[in-house]
């Protein structure tokens, strides 16, 4: 008990600086590009640049001072709290920027969140409680006025603050370069990279104070002291040449991605498999150091990601050679000491160097704390090798992505919902989003077969599914098994014990999640017998009924074709629910459902569909009906129901009488 009391303290806290790095660098990834070009206009028009030129230098300033900032603050903004915290953030922004004579990332990095932080809360206090029509006027007002406050106190608070502490940093590196210390930094840095926590320093710390140095010397030896690729480098070699199995075997591979690619991440695992190979990085990483130091060479920008193609991009004009040389070098040493290693050393007894080498990867996707994008080119596996994945954590979020994000997706989400709580686990969260709102923040991403290629990108880290039936898909029960495996692996307790509660609740019928105004489905939206005879007719019919009720415009039933016409609105169990593309969300009034039942049946791209549902959704106000909807369509009894129902209210009762 002592052992494990003393461990979860240390695991939480690294933990914790993993994903206060990862925010940073959430903050500062998107922007590289903004840097690279200033770092470009830089090299090339300051009077020590490629091309001098007076007037293009003019650029220089405004662009470090203004513009980067304030592309981090409101993508700060952004990330905790969508395009109304990024625009608060870049307000307040403005504040740190004009209290202080330095570049103000660090600030821009507290004062872009912590705004849009707090419009979020204060928009929580009056949510609801808005009387219709003044809505925006609260809004906008609320927004303008916490903005110019936060300025205020960005401009006379924070400002100030940021500044002495970015001298007080600035002061430790001169003097760790004054006294030739700066290599020793590289005991601290080399192993921050193999746990996952080098983006709290390199985001942090050294982009600030790298482009401070740049601004008053052209170039920073900062940028390079974590992206320098030689050290990892070095060890992929040293297994390609003595290693044996997997390991000698997929070596060269990972170098080529490790040191042309920039995805530092892959030599993690073969660190992990001989904790010892440590070394092999710090001394690579100090020498590479050294270099750069007595050579007085430096990038003028990041170098991200850690490409040795993005190194030399980012290279200042006088440091080829220096760099050129830290590189080589760091190779060189880190090559030398890991094949040392290799030879002294032998693989654990009882283990083969695949067994090896795949617990490495799973210990570096565990400190990681999702699954990784290019291990399974280490194992030979793939996100669902085995027909089953298991990811290196407990699964907690699942979500179900389509283009709109509100009709097929929120039922697919309710169905799985429901099968996950009859399993056993109930705290693993299941929603629903439209593609273009999803990040890559998710375990598994449930998608249409026709729309996998689209979310993939956005999404890497997670396990992928593809389903060509939102309402009773078999994959269904495949991630349900994922969910089993995945969290009873790390150690929550068996589901054996709760499914029986699980099960009893699932029975029960449960209070809606989502409540939502009365009148989103109304007798008037109901048509026991339509009338069209195709699918496009139903569509038709369908929209109508929203049209007359003031829900849409006319542009709405368009965009109920379009989508259609790029992706399927089939769910299964003769099920329909057509709805309208992402892009026309502007089209919907308020949010109503309509129902329509075909009791020949219709064809629906060779599926024979009964019931058509159209769907037209603000927010989230329509879930509670699809969700209501989905539990009558996996139920075969109640779709018998609904197939001989004779009154409009029986439709209405089966479907839990959403308007109570």
């Amino acid at each position: 008990m002592a052992t494990e009391t003393v461990a979860k303290p240390r695991t939480s806290v690294r933990v914790g600086v993993q994903k206060f790095g990862t925010f940073l660098s959430g903050m500062i990834m998107p922007n590289i590009g903004a840097f690279i070009a200033w770092g470009i206009i830089t090299a090339l028009f300051i009077p020590a640049g490629f091309l001098p030129n007076e007037e293009l230098a003019k650029l220089v300033g405004p662009m470090i001072t203004y513009l980067l900032p304030l592309l981090i603050g409101y993508t700060g903004g952004r990330m905790v709290y969508g395009v109304r915290g990024g625009v608060v953030g870049a307000v307040a922004t403005t504040g740190v920027i004009v209290g202080t004579d330095i570049p103000m990332f660090i600030g821009a990095m507290m004062l872009g969140p912590l705004t849009a932080w707090l419009m979020k809360r204060l928009d929580k206090i009056w949510e609801g409680r808005v009387k219709p029509g003044f809505e925006m006027l609260i809004d906008n007002f609320s927004a303008g006025i916490l903005a110019a406050g936060m300025a205020v106190v960005g401009m006379f608070v924070v400002g100030p603050v940021v500044k002495a502490f970015s001298d007080g940093a600035s002061a430790v590196v001169e003097f760790l370069v004054i006294n030739g210390l700066l290599p020793f930094t590289s005991i601290f840095i080399e192993p921050a990279k193999v746990l996952f926590l080098n983006n709290a320093i390199n985001h942090g710390i050294l982009t600030p104070l790298g482009t401070q140095q740049v601004l008053e010397e052209g170039k920073s030896i900062l940028f390079l002291l974590e992206a320098n690729p030689g050290p990892g480098f070095g060890i992929l070699l040293a297994y390609s040449i003595f290693g044996t199995g997997l390991a000698k075997a997929s070596a060269p591979g990972a170098a080529l991605i490790q040191f042309v690619g920039g995805i530092h991440e892959i030599y993690f695992p073969y660190v992990l498999m001989k904790p010892i190979m440590i070394l092999a990085a710090i001394g690579g990483g100090m020498t590479g150091i050294f270099t750069l130091v007595v050579t007085d060479a430096g990038l003028r920008s990041p170098a991200a990601p850690g490409s040795i193609i993005a190194v030399y991009a980012a290279t200042a004009r006088d440091s080829y050679v220096g760099v050129t040389l830290s590189v080589l070098f760091a190779t060189t040493v880190s090559f030398l000491i890991a094949s040392v290693i290799l030879k002294a050393s032998k693989t654990p007894v009882g283990a083969t160097e695949e067994e090896a080498l795949g617990a490495a990867t799973a210990r570096m996707e565990e400190m990681k704390g999702k699954k990784s994008s290019v291990s399974s080119l280490l194992t030979g596996s793939g996100a669902t090798a085995g027909g089953v994945a298991v990811l290196a954590g407990p699964v907690k979020n699942i979500v179900f992505a389509c283009d709109a994000g509100m009709g097929s997706s929120a039922m697919g989400a309710s169905v799985l919902r429901n099968k996950i709580k009859a399993a056993g686990f109930p705290d693993v969260k299941v929603t629903n989003s439209a593609i273009a709102n999803l990040s890559d923040t998710y375990d598994v991403v449930i998608t249409h077969q026709d729309l996998t290629e689209r979310a993939t990108p956005v999404t890497a880290s997670a396990v992928h599914v593809s389903v060509d039936n939102f309402m009773n898909s078999p994959k269904y029960d495949e991630i349900v098994e994922l969910v089993r495996a995945s969290n009873t692996d790390v150690g929550t307790d068996a589901p054996a014990a709760a499914a029986p509660a699980a099960v009893a609740a699932a029975a029960t019928p449960e209070a809606p999640e989502e409540t939502g105004p009365a009148g989103i489905l109304v007798a008037e939206s109901v048509v026991l017998n339509g009338t069209a005879t195709t699918r496009d007719a139903a569509i038709d019919e369908a929209g109508r009924l929203l049209l007359d009720r003031g829900a849409v415009d006319a542009g709405y039933l368009d965009a109920m074709h379009e989508r259609e016409e790029s992706v399927s609105t089939y769910m299964g169990s003769y099920l329909a629910i057509p709805h309208g593309t992402n892009a026309a969300k502007d089209h919907i009034m308020k949010s109503a459902v309509s129902v329509v039942r075909y009791p020949n049946g219709i064809d629906w791209n060779g599926k024979e569909v009964k019931f058509v549902v159209g769907v037209a959704g603000i927010n989230n106000e329509h879930l509670h009906i699809l969700s209501s909807i989905a539990k009558v369509f996996t139920n075969k009894a109640q779709v018998a129901q609904l197939e001989a129902a004779t009154t409009v209210e029986e439709v209405l009762d089966l479907f839990g009488k959403v308007n109570s």
